[in-house]
């Protein structure tokens, strides 16, 4: 168990991260169920999660696409192409599933960024296996812009709606990398072994098929804690967690680690019997994995750090995407 950092005004450290502009571009996400309304809803999976659900037979089709802010695809278009790829293929696993290919759409003005982003794609797409099999390209727009689907199979569903009372909540993540400068993306991914990459993103998937967890979320730009209030919106449930016990890098910052978008990052539910061997999954590969709390009936997030315990997320009193229909206010 990692200790805490001496000194830290622990309530402040948690409005900032809960500010964090990962966690307020989530916000966002309330037009979408509060303008499509009925274009969302569907008999067969609720609209809200990592991937759009499409049953196929005995197993599922998965969909899922990426877009990306336009500084972050000026300011590093190499690593933005290699994203689009790898952010796409860890939606899918989030889900239970496995990759099967993507597409792209990408706007330039001139071939210099658009060359450095599709580069970026074709070296994720390399080192994931997972081809790229068509898109859209505009070299004569005015600024660079970069979205990525991709379409997935899974034989049994990890959701965001599943988690509830009583479960445990696990966090995994790849703790071999460093930070990409200059934003708080923790690079786990474009120095390591490619075939170990496949493997890291096939344990998901075996792990659904063993039952071994029962709702999942990819760590997002959200970071962990906004990542976790996401699952909980949608499982409309809460969550006590110990801030010790989350995987981190012995010389990080919290503040910098809970902003942190992880190359390799997932949170998990699952019943405390499956605990143990949940994590020897991780274990098994070298993965930082480690039961963190509690899922709750309250619909808040609770973090305990130095002894003293904080609500990061108050569900019933505030939305974060909107899916989860909160009581009353949309307002922190």
């Amino acid at each position: 168990m990692l200790a805490c950092e001496t000194g830290i005004d622990w309530r402040e450290l948690f409005d900032t991260v809960r500010e964090y502009s990962g966690i307020a571009q989530k916000r966002d996400i309330q037009l979408i169920p509060s303008q499509l309304g009925k274009a969302c809803a569907h008999d067969f999976y609720p609209n809200g999660d990592d991937c759009a659900v499409l049953p196929n037979g005995d197993s599922y089709h998965l969909l899922a696409i990426e877009g990306f802010i336009n500084r972050f695809v000026e300011e590093d278009p190499w690593f933005a192409g290699w994203c689009g790829v790898m952010v796409n293929v860890s939606d899918i696993a989030a889900m239970g599933g496995r990759p099967l290919a993507v597409v792209n759409a990408l706007w330039s003005a001139g071939e210099d960024k658009a060359a450095q982003i599709l580069a970026g794609m074709a070296a994720a797409s390399s080192a994931f296996g997972v081809p790229i099999v068509g898109g859209h390209t505009n070299l004569r727009s005015q600024q660079t812009q970069l979205a990525v689907s991709i379409l997935g199979q899974a034989k049994a569903l990890l959701s965001g709606f599943a988690a509830k009372p009583g479960q445990a909540i696990v966090a995994a993540i790849d703790l071999r990398g460093a930070w990409r400068a200059p934003h708080l993306n923790w690079n786990a991914a474009t120095a390591a072994d490619p075939a170990q990459l496949r493997r890291f993103i096939a344990l998901l998937p075996e792990i659904a098929e063993s039952g071994l967890a029962v709702a999942a979320k990819d760590i997002s730009q959200a970071g962990l804690l906004g990542t976790l209030t996401m699952l909980l919106e949608s499982s409309q449930v809460g969550a006590d967690i110990a801030l010790t016990a989350i995987p981190k890098p012995e010389n990080e910052r919290w503040q910098d680690w809970l902003c942190a978008f992880p190359s390799f990052g997932y949170l998990l539910t699952t019943e405390f019997e499956n605990v143990d061997a949940l994590l020897a999954r991780f274990h098994s590969c070298g993965i930082a994995a480690a039961r963190i709390g509690e899922v709750t009936d309250t619909r808040r997030l609770n973090v305990t750090a130095d002894h003293r315990q904080y609500c990061f997320w108050d569900l019933a009193h505030s939305a974060l995407t909107g899916f989860g229909r909160p009581d009353r206010s949309n307002h922190l």
